[in-house]
């Protein structure tokens, strides 16, 4: 523990508490911030603008240990923080996630401004973790060896009215070399399917019509369970839901990517035609020195069979470039696997160390000169292909379900945007009538970049939807709401858990 003289005094906690959250990393760190929010604001914080800058009253950084130098950035953003928190009594300061999993005590010491450091198993222990925190002012570091509670038991404030994480497991049994993950999240605990779908159901009622269920290996849902079959007929269950137009999922692993698996999603209508499959590498030595459990024979036949059986499925990927010991034929093996499987899109990641992983020792590092000048070629290649695949999409008529805040340029161009049912996403001519983000829009596709579409005549249809409704509601209700309100103490201790509610592992 640090002294109190290296924490702000106690302040008069009636006064309105302001918070921010800043997440780094996959979408499992994305969707824990949601509770974290949950929790803040159940607890009697209010969530600061979003200029505000590190102004808030309570900043939580919920933190990645995939990067190589995902420490560095941390500690640069904590440094920025210090002196604001020496001028501002009663500010805190939180660190969570991954990273805080690995590093502990370490963050303290590094950066004795800190007033709370917890786990990924404990995230809900926050609010009292930082009154315990005010009350004693000294840094209260608490990480949990094992799951508390399923983060579904957590209270939360999702970002979007109309889509929703639904976390259908958490943890890894893998044990890919690169990855750290397994270490910090722990072995996979599935939740009961029962439970899953009750928290669909009840998401869908307040007006949700998308969901994209999460886990570290979303596909091997159900080995904690004992059954094989489990996420199969956990797609097909989300296909019996009056009022779920869409379902998703992430990120899923090509060894448990069953035949079970493709049936259920050509055979379930809101089940959408896309597919995250990571590659990570196309060469047999490479994907065994990953100990990635697959070869490439295996990933193209599974492309091979969802092409089949959903012909307009978009499937996207996961790349790493400049594996230990990866040799230029090793790599053109990598380019091989993407001119065959005509990935929609790739993420594309240059190999960097990950420390406390089995590569960052292995021999045969590849130069930073060399590694860069694969990664260019690999991303041309991709480019090019992603262009080819969606100048197919020119002419087709498509249901886009309105989005919220993903059309940079949308103010100045007079459009909107949308996701397609296969997630591409569309720039279309902004209809007469109102459309709210949420609402399905029918366009015709007439222009195709690598990275989005457009849709440049007058809409074809335009469907007013729940999950607008949902959307209109809530904007509604943040437009009315005052800027700040005087709070009584906040709850200690874990919320209550709420009943039948809640809210991958990716190479970022």
């Amino acid at each position: 523990m640090t002294s109190s003289s290296d924490r702000s005094p106690a302040v008069d906690v009636l006064s309105t508490r302001t918070y921010e959250i800043r997440t780094y990393g996959c979408q499992m760190n994305v969707h824990d911030s949601e509770r974290l929010a949950g929790l803040l604001e159940d607890a009697g914080y209010v969530r600061a603008p979003e200029d505000s800058d590190g102004e808030a009253d309570v900043v939580v950084f919920n933190t990645c240990a995939v990067r190589e130098n995902a420490d560095n950035k941390l500690y640069g953003n904590l440094g920025h923080l210090a002196p604001k928190k020496a001028s501002r009594p009663g500010m805190q300061i939180a660190v969570g996630g991954c990273l805080a999993q690995k590093d502990r005590d370490t963050i303290v010491k590094r950066a004795p401004w800190v007033d709370v450091v917890f786990g990924t198993h404990n995230i809900g222990k926050l609010p009292v973790l930082l009154e315990r925190a005010r009350v004693q002012e000294e840094a209260q570091v608490e990480i949990a060896e094992s799951l508390e509670a399923f983060p579904s038991t957590l209270p939360t404030r999702r970002e979007s009215a109309y889509a929703a994480w639904v976390s259908i497991s958490v943890g890894c049994n893998n044990t890919c070399t690169f990855c750290i993950v397994p270490a910090l999240r722990g072995k996979e605990k599935d939740r009961r399917p029962g439970d899953i779908l009750a928290e669909i159901e009840a998401l869908v009622a307040e007006g949700v019509s998308e969901v994209t269920l999460l886990g570290q290996n979303v596909n091997a849902y159900g080995s904690d369970i004992g059954d094989r079959e489990a996420f199969s007929k956990l797609l097909r269950a989300c296909g019996t839901i009056d009022g779920l137009e869409r379902v998703r999922f992430t990120s899923p692993h090509p060894r448990d990517f069953t035949d079970d698996v493709i049936a259920a999603m050509a055979e379930t209508p809101n089940v959408m035609p896309q597919l995250h499959m990571p590659l990570q590498s196309g060469s047999d030595p490479v994907l065994k020195a990953m100990r990635r459990s697959y070869r490439q024979e295996r990933f193209l036949g599974i492309i091979e069979k969802v092409r089949a059986a959903i012909p307009h499925a978009a499937i996207s990927t996961d790349i790493i470039v400049g594996f230990p010991g990866e040799t230029e034929e090793d790599f053109q093996q990598t380019l091989h696997v993407v001119r065959e499987a005509r990935f929609a899109q790739a993420f594309t990641f240059q190999y960097s160390k990950r420390p406390g992983t089995p590569a960052a020792d292995m021999d045969g590092q590849i130069p930073k000169k060399v590694v860069q000048e694969r990664y260019e070629r690999l991303v041309a290649l991709q480019e090019e292909i992603s262009w080819e695949e969606n100048k197919k999409q020119v002419g087709r008529t498509l249901e886009l379900m309105v989005a919220e805040g993903e059309g940079r340029k949308d103010d100045t161009t007079h459009r909107l945007s949308g996701r397609a049912p296969d997630n591409r996403l569309v720039h279309f001519t902004k209809p007469g009538q109102e459309v709210r983000p949420g609402d399905v829009v029918t366009v015709e596709v007439t222009y195709a970049a690598p990275h989005h579409l457009l849709a440049e005549g007058p809409a074809l249809g335009v469907r007013r939807t729940r999950a607008g409704d949902a959307w209109e509601k809530r904007a509604a209700e943040k437009a009315a709401k005052p800027a700040g309100v005087l709070l009584g103490l906040p709850k200690v201790g874990v919320p209550e858990p709420l009943p039948a509610v809640t809210g991958g592992c990716a190479v970022d």
